[in-house]
């Protein structure tokens, strides 16, 4: 029987050399291991086999069975070598030009949010950065909004579920829920807290409303605030560096005015309208473009400023309507749909 199994293992190893595919492989592997091959044959012998032959035969069998399975295994690993070289294709040749586009390019909003903070960063302004996932307490309450007011109601706010958690938000109450946050103002309060004035912020980011997606409108969009605490702030100072903002980003002819408006955490508060007529798709005179107005004190006295000692002023913006006003845009929407032959025109 020995020199039968070395038989039956040596044609397999020759055999299997040239197995060129999975239907050729199983077909062998039949024929040597299967219900009826030739292996599977001298096992089923063993019972013919005097009983003090046995251990001496079973060996011989077991070392023979261990052979067929390791030629079976490098069989196989060579055909799915084959079969995933045939998918990749011919190798490449990392000499030959490029076959990609070309280089990628900033979105139109990237482009005009680093721009804006590049200007203000010419007059002392830093970056600052905070989690869109907030709590009440830093999106409504520290910024003087009262629990009954109409940007609290859940048609407008985008709440997460009372039991969800999050390790790196924490909450100011047990009470408080999370939600989404509805601005970038809690970026301010959360800088106020960390520091003691003079304080020169810029926060953009992207903040999350409830408002149904139109050419203007959308749920999610990016905005842009800032923040100046220091001894002796005016009106005139936040007039004069939203001049400065506008006429650096949109150009010379670009003026801006004031509307009195309420907000309530700043007091006294504004709309901000630009004139850009020099820019393409501006069909009227005034434009609302944001919100501002001088911080108010119960804000300062929230977050351990004496506001006897301390003023400031505070403003925000929407960046889609800036860039929609700077590139001649007429609807929100394409910002979002990732279209390469829109995108591609602000490279």
């Amino acid at each position: 029987m020995q020199e039968i199994l070395e038989q039956i293992v040596a044609k397999a190893r020759t055999e299997f050399a040239t197995l060129a595919g999975r239907a050729e492989f199983e077909s062998a592997k039949a024929r040597y291991v299967g219900p009826n091959g030739e292996l599977t044959a001298q096992m089923k012998m063993m019972g013919g086999v005097p009983k003090e032959e046995r251990p001496v035969v079973g060996k011989l069998i077991n070392q023979a069975k261990v052979e067929l399975q390791q030629l079976l295994d490098s069989a196989m690993a060579r055909i799915e070598a084959a079969e995933l070289q045939a998918s990749l294709g011919p190798a490449i040749d990392p000499t030959l030009p490029s076959p990609d586009a070309g280089p990628g390019t900033y979105h139109p909003l990237t482009l005009v949010r680093e721009e804006l903070t590049r200007i203000l960063r010419k007059v002392g302004f830093t970056v600052a950065d905070g989690p869109e996932v907030e709590t009440e307490y830093y999106c409504f309450d520290a910024l003087n909004t009262p629990a009954d007011h109409p940007a609290r109601d859940a048609q407008d706010t985008f709440y997460l579920p009372k039991d969800a958690r999050f390790g790196n938000v924490a909450k100011k109450t047990a009470q408080e829920r999370y939600l989404l946050r509805t601005h970038t103002s809690s970026v301010q309060i959360r800088t106020m807290l960390k520091g003691e004035p003079p304080i020169r912020i810029v926060s953009p980011g992207r903040v999350y409303r409830r408002d149904t997606t139109d050419a203007t409108h959308s749920a999610n969009f990016q905005q842009l605030e800032c923040l100046y605490v220091d001894r002796n702030v005016t009106v005139r100072d936040l007039k004069a560096l939203l001049d400065y903002l506008f006429e650096s980003l949109l150009g010379k002819d670009t003026k801006t005015r004031f509307r009195p408006h309420y907000f309530g955490y700043t007091e006294p508060s504004f709309e901000v309208d630009l004139s850009a007529r020099h820019l393409p798709k501006v069909n009227k005179e005034w434009i609302e473009i944001g919100g501002c107005g001088m911080v108010d004190p119960t804000v300062f006295a929230d977050v351990g400023y004496d506001p006897e000692v301390w003023s400031g002023y505070a403003f925000g913006m929407g960046i889609e309507r800036l860039a929609m006003l700077l590139y001649g845009i007429d609807d929100i929407r394409y910002f979002y749909q990732n279209d390469l032959r829109f995108l591609k025109q602000f490279a």
